[in-house]
């Protein structure tokens, strides 16, 4: 009895070392897809002063098609 618990205390530190998690970390072999169905609207608004908005205006007028009627 006595060389059975000498023989579990000197083979245990043995048995455990045994048992050492092991962390692998690896690359996926194929490319990470990320499918995202989103619809983007977005409206701009700009705000001019009065004159600077007669000046484009005025511009506008000037460059639009005239009707040759």
């Amino acid at each position: 009895m006595h060389w059975n618990k000498s023989l579990m205390a000197l083979l245990s530190p043995l048995l455990l070392t045994q048992c050492v998690p092991r962390i692998e970390i690896a690359t996926p072999t194929t490319p990470i897809t990320i499918n995202m169905n989103v619809k983007i609207d977005h409206d701009i608004h700009i705000k001019a002063d009065p004159q600077s908005e007669a000046l484009l205006n005025r511009e506008r007028a000037s460059q639009a098609p005239s009707t040759g009627q």
